[in-house]
């Protein structure tokens, strides 16, 4: 059976049992302020059972791509070395919501495994949550009971709080859990040892399948459990491993989801996979083939590698995936995004994604690559450079602050450090890189950390946004909680009416006051959590039941939905001049100004961008009325030719915003007009990424305040030219300039001929070898000339010149070829520089180095000596 074979039977089976079968979120999660990627089958439906929205059907089954990289989940240190871990992996899930229980879950798991995919029932074993005294929870006496009709009580086996009972995180929704685990072992090997002793105790053969999860409590932030309103059922099937079993292999890697990475990897490496454990160059190759899945799902979402948040994550995955490759496969050159075809192919049918993205995915993963393997060539140096420092000061410790700047500043991944220093006879400083490794940690958690209280609920009301319509409004707060921060003591508050936009589809949150008669709080943040609008105020009302007042920032209200608006004219105008290969990337919607990324291989020219510019601002000026379909069906949205984007999880009814021609799915706030944006400028345009380009662009209050500043400075110019033709007067200007500098330039060369003379006559003779050491105020570029030509017109020599030009400090060497083996010019300028608190470097025939402190260049000067 195939691996899409073996998916295809679990969506039909459970289709076949009147689940709605449903496509997988997006990897990456865009509004979730607790997870940056789907890690479960369940994250998609995390709303669904707090209560916050209502499920599209009481059964549901699915395959989910996840990602487990970071936080509690975190399988990345694992994979390669193992044969079941991953990073990215698809779980196969079937999900009731308040619907069937226990007994239905438990039936149908067991049918589809032994019936439908013929698992022999010896092979099988289950578990059940034993119980846990500390929170009074009993043992799942009913999970027993139903396992009993199916499979031997010797085969069920009792699981602590660990291992069967779930939880979504440090709160949520929770309870006990029963696991199926597959024994894979040959006969033999199952006469010596019963699988029993060997289940949930991390044996390659012996593994867990499939968890039910049986939804009961919520767990709330003070650590005590409550029941939830309704019972769910939440389950979870890895799928490699269910392919492994049913292909009867003994590791993930020899299925045929990897097979055919495996395959490609070893033409492009010239390497032949063996499958073994301990072998770097198998332990590469794994993950190599893991991490290219994680990479490419990641950015076909929307997801681009970069230096925070969730893109650091992936970039972190696809350069360890690149250092493994260039370590134990040869490969110097990129090759990672030679295998996103051959991914496209196997898993494109289920996830159109690879296939619409794919030529975006195979940019960006190449252009990483080429980035990266330049970073390792740029690192090999300064580790050659640290490890002769090291061995001069005949030390046999690599220092662990420069090792670990090494990794965090250039990004140089240290177990390659470790390597290369291996090979020199020297090891780093083990204890010292993690004492690093762990303050940035403490760096990092002390930005971020915050304490958050559990929910006070007030009184229960509705909890609806009118911000679309109004941005005053009287309102109650139905729910507060506290949360303290690096900044101090916050509160945050849901509204019953709340004007206040939060934070999403690249907009920012609003902001504005909370105040009734007596009280007046400043919210400071708008943000949407779990389905609920919550804005931070700076403190918490005397009486909080009280009736309230909202209101929204106009001013920033009206330049962030102007800049909003203008996102959709600026997304249709770059179709129509670029191409319909353009699809948003990415956008940041401010009061200030708007920034938009879209998919483009090339820089745009002047032209195309004052055509961009005359489309959107005709658009304005033609004053076109905003058409809102507030609740649409997507597919009548998408028949009406409405823009959905990719990385987006959207639902059954959409709401659509129509400028005439432009048409969108979004949830941002938007102008009645598109008179009331105003004008429309862009200020830059760049690269993102590979295969991204990036525009800033302002509109309304901050373009008039553009022209005005262009206004006044052109005045300035014009007075201080005392000419109204500043174009002309500054050619002029630049013309005199350039003949100017070209009469400095000669006496320049004029002045330094006449010191070359004296230099040559200067050398202090030191043996067989000859020195100069000599200040000068000549320019850097003078003095590079001469020191170019006095070492090769003097053999044997070393050339040091301390210049103050410009009132700075700067130290030149050069070193004749025939010393350049035993004097290195970097060397010695290195150690100058310490004079004059600066630094630099070159090659061992010439460096300059360049420094604060002018008054060290007389120590530098008593110093170059005594070379």
């Amino acid at each position: 059976m195939t691996s899409q074979e073996i998916r295809q039977k679990f969506l039909d089976y459970f289709k076949s049992k009147e689940h709605l079968i449903v496509p997988s979120a997006p990897i990456v999660l865009k509004d979730d302020p607790t997870l940056m990627f789907s890690n479960s089958g369940m994250t998609q439906f995390k709303d669904f059972f707090l209560g916050y929205k209502t499920p599209t059907a009481p059964r549901i089954a699915d395959t989910q791509k996840c990602l487990r990289v970071s936080g509690k989940h975190n399988d990345l240190d694992d994979v390669g070395r193992d044969t079941y871990h991953h990073t990215m992996f698809e779980m196969l899930g079937n999900w009731s919501f308040g619907d069937y229980f226990k007994k239905e879950a438990i039936a149908f798991a067991w049918e589809l495994l032994t019936e439908v995919y013929g698992i022999p029932k010896e092979n099988l074993y289950v578990t059940v949550f034993e119980g846990d005294a500390s929170e009074s929870l009993n043992r799942d006496q009913d999970a027993y009971d139903f396992w009993k009709s199916h499979i031997a009580e010797d085969r069920i086996i009792n699981g602590n709080k660990k291992d069967n009972f779930w939880e979504m995180g440090a709160s949520g929704p929770c309870g006990p859990c029963s696991e199926i685990h597959i024994d894979l072992r040959t006969p033999e090997e199952k006469a010596k040892v019963s699988g029993l002793e060997l289940v949930n105790n991390d044996h390659p053969q012996v593994v867990e399948v499939w968890n039910l999860v049986f939804m009961e409590f919520n767990r709330k932030a003070d650590g005590s459990l409550e029941k939830l309103p309704a019972q769910h059922v939440d389950t979870g099937m890895g799928f490699e491993r269910l392919c492994m079993a049913l292909q009867g292999k003994s590791s993930n890697y020899d299925t045929d989801v990897f097979t055919p990475l495996i395959a490609k990897v070893e033409e492009l490496s010239g390497k032949k996979y063996t499958g073994i454990l301990e072998d770097e160059k198998d332990i590469a190759i794994r993950v190599v083939v893991d991490h290219i899945r994680a990479v490419s799902f990641a950015i076909a979402d929307g997801q681009l590698p970069s230096n925070g948040g969730a893109g650091y994550v992936i970039r972190r995955i696809l350069r360890r995936g690149i250092s493994y490759s260039y370590r134990f496969l040869d490969m110097k050159e990129p090759f990672l995004y030679k295998l996103v075809a051959v991914l496209q192919e196997q898993m494109g049918a289920f996830f159109p994604e690879l296939e619409k993205q794919g030529t975006l995915v195979t940019e960006v993963i190449k252009s990483e690559e080429d980035s990266f393997l330049k970073t390792i060539e740029n690192g090999l140096i300064r580790v050659d450079k640290l490890i002769q420092q090291t061995l001069a000061n005949n030390l046999k410790v690599l220092p662990s602050e420069e090792v670990f700047e090494l990794y965090d500043t250039y990004g140089f991944p240290d177990d390659l450090t470790r390597i290369i220093a291996e090979e020199k006879g020297l090891t780093i400083d083990e204890k010292g890189f993690e004492a690093e490794m762990e303050k940035q940690k403490l760096r990092s958690k002390a930005d971020s950390a915050q304490k958050v209280y559990d929910w006070v609920t007030l009184e229960e009301r509705d909890e609806n946004f009118v911000g679309y319509d109004q941005i005053e409004s009287e309102t109650y707060i139905t729910r507060y909680r506290k949360v303290e921060n690096k900044d101090g003591e916050f509160y945050q508050v849901v509204l019953s009416s709340s004007p206040f936009y939060p934070e999403g589809g690249g907009q920012v949150g609003d902001k504005g006051v909370l105040e009734n008669a007596t009280e007046s709080f400043e919210v400071l943040e708008t943000k949407k959590e779990n389905g609920l609008i919550v804005s931070l105020i700076n403190g918490l009302p005397k009486d909080a039941g009280a009736v309230f007042y909202a209101k929204v920032n106009a001013t920033d209200r009206k330049n962030s939905q102007g800049n909003h608006s203008v996102t959709h004219l600026l997304h249709e105008a770059l179709r129509d001049v670029l191409g319909t290969h353009v699809e948003q990337k990415g956008s940041y919607v401010g009061p200030d100004y708007l920034r938009f990324d879209f998919s483009h291989f090339n820089k745009m020219t002047e032209e195309e961008i004052a055509l961009i510019e005359e489309k959107v601002n005709h658009k304005i000026k033609e004053s076109i009325a905003l058409q809102e379909f507030r609740s649409i069906p997507i597919k009548e949205a998408l028949e009406k030719g409405a823009m959905a984007l990719f990385g987006e999880k959207y639902g059954d009814s959409v709401r659509m915003i129509q400028f005439g021609s432009s048409k969108e799915l979004c949830g941002g706030t938007h102008v009645k007009n598109t008179s009331e944006i105003g004008h429309f400028k862009i200020t830059s345009e760049g690269s993102a990424a590979a295969g991204i380009r990036r525009i800033e662009a302002i509109s309304g209050d901050k373009s008039e305040e553009y022209f005005k500043s262009l206004e006044k400075q052109i005045i300035e110019l014009s007075q201080l030219l005392k000419s109204k033709d500043v174009v002309r007067s500054i050619e002029k200007l630049i013309e005199e300039n350039t003949s100017l500098k070209a009469e400095v330039e000669a006496f320049k060369k004029e002045k330094a001929k006449g010191e070359i003379g004296d230099w040559k006559n200067a050398y202090e003779q030191k043996g067989n070898k000859q020195l100069l050491v000599k200040k000068t105020s000549l320019d850097a570029g003078s003095v590079k000339d001469i020191v170019f030509q006095l070492k090769k017109e003097i053999p044997s020599s070393v050339t040091i010149i301390l210049s103050d030009a410009d009132g700075k400090p700067m130290i030149t060497v050069g070193v004749s070829d025939d010393l350049a083996a035993d004097y290195q010019a970097g060397a010695i300028v290195k150690d100058l520089a310490k004079e004059i608190q600066g630094g630099g470097g070159g090659n061992p025939g010439f460096a300059t180095a360049g420094g604060k402190n002018l008054d060290g260049l007389e120590n530098a000067y008593q110093k170059a000596l005594n070379i």
